[in-house]
């Protein structure tokens, strides 16, 4: 008869009493829960973060008002969009419940799909501590999810309506699973592993790395427990494919249904990853050094150390779980290195895995440390010192994050000012760091969307540039927000002020790019250079505290506000007064 897997020698006697565990996991769980929600409603009723804004909560309504389940867009996969399609269904009683409070009150809407998001990275919390305990014990799993309750990057894009946060649930729902059938081999943990892996890549394509622990896992069963297990094992990987392809199909249905789109934007979406260096101002060190250094911020310097000692600890005391557990980070992490572009928050698929091996370590550096101590108080006080090395990092940042999104953010600040000095029909030019929506009045029980420009808005993503730098007799075409930079060039100062835009709102996340990678747009450096010379300065909304610098741009810190250097969201706005040409007197 098979047995089951013994427990990671270093761990003896670091369990946690049943009775100590549920009190413990709930603190874990509100701590989390409360660092995730608190801020939730930031910058609202605009969002600013551009992915959050396109993307799933759009694609949510639309259906709605198409009529089809049929996103028709696959770059992202839509299982979070029908979740939340589903609750916008609920909640709102229907379809055109949905699509009225959308057009009228769309902080209600991004709100409660921002809570969603927020509570499944909580719930994957408590999948963590459970495949922790199925692994190892109670206290390794409870600090697992400890760690990842406090980190900073799932606790910030749990905040958003994104599917960042939200993979994490199916995809530990999926390593519960694994961690089952190594442990037991029980039909259900096949089930289990494979819906959870089937969910996790319809929700983000790269969590398909839970893949690599689950066959592990069951080579493991089939290696190890005779000819019977062995059949079963081939049974349960027979199981964990087919309830993994109906997983994925249930949520992502039209990627069979509408095979053709799926493909194309799948291919597509995998040009754009691996494009090197597609972004103007992106950072030129290598995604592999990136992601090392993004490590020890998102998910904190304690935590990486402890994962890369654990890594090295489990190979040793139980080969078996390291097979199972490191091949999974170095595979992510080399692949996602290797491609052209690269953020921190594409990292988190990898992060339960890490907290379950810095979990590992510490516990064991505890037991091993603890056996040269005298006394029960010592022991405690080395656990303690261990435990708070761990989560420091990430409750000190994440609190900080708390802060500074339960506060206005920059551009919310800015429009107020306009609203009380800029006149209504002055025309203005703003630059693509806040939605179109921005410029239109804001009238109660009315569409903002529909609703007519309080100031008329410059064409910021038109070309009017010749290539000698001159003035076009007409915009030539339209760029891409990308490409917003390529559009600048100093002649359009003097054509603001012929054409009578007299107002000119600046956000340092775009001139932040171009000053990032000068030698690629220095039109637009001589733009802005122009524009501080000729423009005087009447307002600024700085997202700094008082006395600190600015943080160099970096996709990743210009936008989730990790330095300490920040009190509010936003970019620091600047608003500009022309007096030249039109804009005389």
């Amino acid at each position: 008869m098979a047995t089951a897997e013994p427990r990671a020698q270093p761990l003896s006697g670091a369990g946690v009493p049943r009775r100590w565990a549920w009190p413990a996991l709930a603190a874990v769980l509100l701590v989390g829960l409360g660092l995730r929600l608190w801020g939730v409603a930031q910058g609202l009723p605009y969002a600013y973060n551009s992915d959050e804004a396109d993307h799933f909560v759009p694609h949510a309504i639309r259906m709605f008002a198409e009529g089809t389940l049929n996103p028709h867009y696959f770059a992202n996969p839509p299982a979070f969009t029908y979740v939340l399609h589903y609750l916008f269904a609920v909640w709102w009683g229907g379809a055109h419940g949905a699509v009225h409070e959308y057009a009228l009150h769309p902080t209600t809407v991004y709100t409660l799909a921002r809570i969603a998001a927020a509570l499944l990275g909580t719930l994957a919390l408590w999948l963590l501590y459970a495949t922790g305990a199925r692994l190892f014990n109670r206290a390794v799993g409870l600090l697992a999810a400890a760690i990842e309750a406090v980190a900073f990057l799932p606790v910030f894009y749990a905040h958003l309506a994104l599917n960042d946060a939200p993979t994490l649930a199916p995809l530990t729902l999926s390593l519960l699973g694994a961690a089952g059938v190594l442990r037991k081999g029980r039909l259900r943990d096949y089930l289990i592993a494979g819906v959870g892996l089937g969910l996790a890549c319809a929700t983000k394509y790269t969590a398909g790395i839970v893949l690599v622990p689950l066959l592990v896992a069951i080579l493991a069963r089939y290696l190890d427990r005779g000819p019977a297990a062995g059949r079963r094992a081939l049974l349960g990987l027979v199981l964990s494919a087919l309830s993994a392809l109906a997983a994925f199909v249930i949520a992502n249905p039209y990627a069979l249904l509408d095979y053709g789109s799926f493909h194309a934007e799948l291919v597509h979406q995998s040009t754009l990853s691996s494009e090197s260096q597609g972004k103007l101002g992106a950072p030129k060190e290598g995604g592999l050094i990136y992601y090392l250094w993004s490590f020890t911020w998102g998910l904190g310097w304690g935590p990486s150390l402890a994962a890369l000692g654990g890594a090295v600890a489990i190979w040793r005391h139980q080969r078996r779980l390291g097979w199972m557990l490191v091949p999974a980070v170095l595979l992510f992490v080399a692949f996602m290195g290797l491609q052209g572009r690269y953020f921190g928050r594409w990292l988190m698929p990898i992060f339960p895995v890490a907290c379950l091996l810095a979990a590992y370590f510490v516990l064991a550096a505890v037991g091993w440390c603890g056996r040269a101590l005298s006394t029960q108080p010592l022991r405690g006080v080395l656990a303690a010192l261990f435990v708070a090395a761990l989560l420091i990092q990430g409750l000190v940042y994440s609190v900080h994050s708390g802060l500074v999104l339960s506060r206005a953010d920059t551009r919310n600040l800015t429009r107020t000012w306009m609203l009380a000095h800029i006149p209504p029909g002055a025309k203005i030019v703003a630059e693509p760091v806040e939605p179109e929506e921005w410029a239109r009045e804001i009238d109660a029980g009315t569409s903002t969307a529909s609703n007519p420009y309080r100031w008329p808005l410059y064409p910021s993503l038109f070309l009017r540039i010749e290539p000698d730098g001159s003035i076009a007799p007409r915009y030539l075409h339209e760029v891409g927000l990308e490409n917003y930079e390529t559009t600048l060039y100093p002649a359009l100062v003097d054509f603001y002020e012929h054409e009578g835009y007299c107002w000119v709102i600046t956000g340092s996340t775009e001139s932040g790019r171009a000053f990032a990678d000068r030698r690629a747009v220095p039109g637009a450096i001589a733009y802005y250079r122009k524009l501080a010379r000729d423009g005087e300065v009447v307002y600024r909304a700085s997202p700094y505290r008082h006395g600190q610098g600015r943080v160099s741009f970096n996709f990743d810190w210009s936008f989730d506000y990790y330095p300490m250097a920040y009190e509010r969201p936003g970019p620091q706005m600047t608003v500009y007064r022309l007096h030249g040409g039109r804009c005389r007197g």
